[in-house]
């Protein structure tokens, strides 16, 4: 409850970022294709500071994490008001940098909740702190349309909301009691990263949960401007964002249990497809309901493949690698992230909405391609067994 808590105070964070960092870099920046660059800044924050949130919190524990990742989220949105206020582009760059790092530390509520969870348990734990997000997904876009005009400078009042935000989750994190994990085995011999990562699960999780995200990022990082760009108002966008978000984590409360009735590759399969008819809706008009369909089975997609993803993650790794593993899965996730972000304003900006969408095929493809190579090596292996 506590860890579905913090996920909650997260999202309002991110969705808030989400919602509002395309349009002040828009209004700051003096060449309007590095509009998302402010978005690009706070998930380069996060994959530099991804492995070492790993390892920090593996020698601190978790609770320190947590804190310090929360005081980085206020430090951060510290930055980006007085950015707006002094209308630093560059600024905004660097505060949203600094956040970043709040959401390397976060990022790892769901692997809190999986360490502790029994086997059976775990796909189910993952789920529902995820779907701790729903709540910050309707705060978040409601809250930045009552703050985004509330001063004279735009924005200033979001950015400020959310270091109060930041201030919570640090209090609600006090109250967490994770017991520190015993490591296993400890006298094994531990295995090579090069071993674990040729495991077919291992780079099929990545994938899922890289992928995923980046596809999401690159299409939901560009719906405020795209449709900014049809004359559709922010209160539209912000509904849409709001939806996407009610979409990626209202599943959390089923998806574990879908998992566990139908297998991890089949709901990870359902989230590809999901994220083919998110785009053929966006491509088939500019409508603001056009818009809230797409970004909503898009949010859909995304919780089957990152829950799926991480799930398989679970089973690749003995206790003792937990953090180097951890760790490196979400810097491919953070990575993924910051080229799909910088690059979502850019394409954007050059060649519109229709075109964005048709590249977002390609790395689909290349998913369902692994998820459909991932169940011939599982069918191999069990016809081996029988054999």
């Amino acid at each position: 409850m506590l860890l579905a808590a913090c996920q909650a105070l997260l999202l309002i964070n991110n969705v808030i970022f989400i919602s509002l960092n395309g349009l002040a870099g828009f209004m700051l920046a003096t060449n309007k294709a590095l509009a998302t660059l402010p978005v690009t800044g706070y998930v380069i924050g996060g994959a530099l500071w991804a492995v070492p949130a790993s390892f920090f919190m593996k020698r601190y524990g978790r609770r320190a994490g947590f804190s310090f990742g929360s005081l980085m989220g206020i430090v951060g949105a510290g930055i980006c008001a007085t950015a707006v206020y002094t209308h630093s582009f560059e600024l905004l760059c660097a505060g949203t940098l600094v956040t970043g790092a709040y959401s390397a530390f976060a990022i790892q509520y769901r692997f809190a909740a999986a360490d502790m969870a029994t086997p059976d348990f775990r796909a189910k734990a993952i789920s529902l702190v995820l779907a701790g997000g729903i709540v910050g997904g309707i705060i978040g876009p409601e809250s930045s349309k009552l703050t985004k005009d509330l001063f004279a400078v735009p924005f200033l009042g979001s950015y400020l909301s959310l270091m109060f935000a930041g201030l919570l989750s640090m209090v609600v994190i006090q109250f967490l009691r994770i017991p520190d994990l015993k490591v296993e085995a400890a006298a094994a011999p531990r295995r090579p990263l090069r071993e674990i990562v040729r495991q077919p699960a291992f780079m099929v999780a990545v994938l899922a949960a890289a992928l995923g995200y980046g596809v999401m990022n690159l299409l939901m990082t560009a719906t405020p401007l795209a449709m900014g760009h049809e004359q559709h108002s922010y209160a539209a966008a912000a509904f849409v964002i709001e939806w996407h978000v009610i979409g990626m984590y209202a599943p959390g409360f089923f998806s574990g249990h879908l998992i566990r009735r139908f297998g991890v590759l089949r709901i990870m399969a359902a989230g590809v497809a999901l994220n083919f008819l998110c785009v053929g809706i966006a491509l088939s008009g500019h409508e603001v309901m056009h818009f809230w369909w797409a970004l909503f089975l898009l949010g859909v997609g995304w919780n089957f493949l990152y829950v799926g993803g991480t799930t398989l993650l679970t089973e690749t790794y003995r206790p003792e690698e937990r953090a180097k593993v951890q760790g490196i899965n979400d810097a491919c996730v953070f990575a993924t992230m910051a080229v799909s972000s910088f690059s979502s304003g850019l394409l954007l900006h050059a060649d519109g909405w229709t075109m964005l969408n048709r590249i977002s095929l390609v790395p689909l493809a290349l998913l369902l391609a692994a998820l459909l190579w991932m169940a011939r090596v599982k069918k191999a292996k069990a016809a081996a067994l029988t054999a």
